[in-house]
């Protein structure tokens, strides 16, 4: 009898231990709900940015005003990916800017800061404030920048709206140039190399390469390469970094 016992604990173990692994298995098989991933929950705390016109309504798409002048055609909405869904995005090279030496960035200055001086755009902490010189419209883009300012860099971010949790480069780009009414619809990177007009502006000048666009307004780069915070849209007091790219404006701004 006893030997009978033994084996049938025997047996109970064994049939436990089966139906702990099985449970673990099927718990790794199941996917969580909502499909999430780890991509995908590092968004999971963002807030979403209000619309970039929030912070001026004055200059909501559509918007007139006799301090907007610009010739700029109207730009086509964003081709989509067939692969992804989300329109083309922009910053296969986003993050990867290395800072030029301090004699080059003296150099960069003199040829892409026509604004200089006392007006230029003030850093405070993270926040950029407009020059009292400054005309309307970049005003407006500065406050719109402001509001997505430390928003984590996320691939196509700000394309299929532009509130999002994230904004890619283009993505930053339009939502700025959207608080000022300057843009109806996000656009990609390569698409802002057709942009307006060629050359650099006074107050504005977009920087454009197939594969990433940023932009000098009122003196400060509007950027989403990698500081010491990681990448996101944020400002940078440094120069532009203009090789590679071709330089457009707003006429007029």
């Amino acid at each position: 009898m006893l030997w009978k016992l033994r084996r049938h604990i025997r047996a109970v173990v064994v049939i436990a231990a089966i139906a702990v692994l099985a449970a673990a298995a099927a718990a790794i098989a199941v996917p969580r709900l909502g499909g999430g991933s780890k991509d995908s929950d590092k968004f999971a705390d963002t807030k979403l940015a209000p619309a970039p016109w929030a912070a001026d309504p004055e200059y909501r798409p559509g918007a007139s005003s006799p301090t907007t002048t610009t010739d700029a055609k109207p730009v086509p909405k964003a081709p989509v990916d067939p692969k992804t869904g989300l329109p083309a995005a922009s910053a296969g090279s986003n993050g990867s800017f290395t800072p030029p030496t301090p004699a080059e960035r003296r150099r960069v200055y003199t040829a892409t800061h026509p604004v200089g001086g006392n007006d230029s755009a003030l850093l405070l902490n993270r926040t950029a404030l407009a020059p009292p010189s400054a005309p309307d419209p970049i005003r407006a883009m500065i406050s719109a920048a402001n509001l997505i300012v430390g928003q984590p860099y996320r691939w196509g971010g700000g394309h299929g709206s532009f509130q999002s949790k994230g904004y890619d480069c283009s993505g930053a780009v339009s939502y700025a140039l959207a608080g000022a009414g300057l843009l109806q619809t996000p656009i990609a990177s390569g698409q802002f190399m057709g942009y307006g007009a060629p050359g650099p502006g006074q107050w504005l000048t977009i920087y454009a390469s197939p594969t990433h666009v940023y932009a000098v307004i009122a003196g400060l780069r509007w950027d989403t390469v990698g500081d010491a915070r990681g990448s996101g849209p944020r400002w940078h007091p440094y120069d532009a970094y203009p090789q590679g790219f071709v330089a457009r404006h707003v006429p007029g701004l």
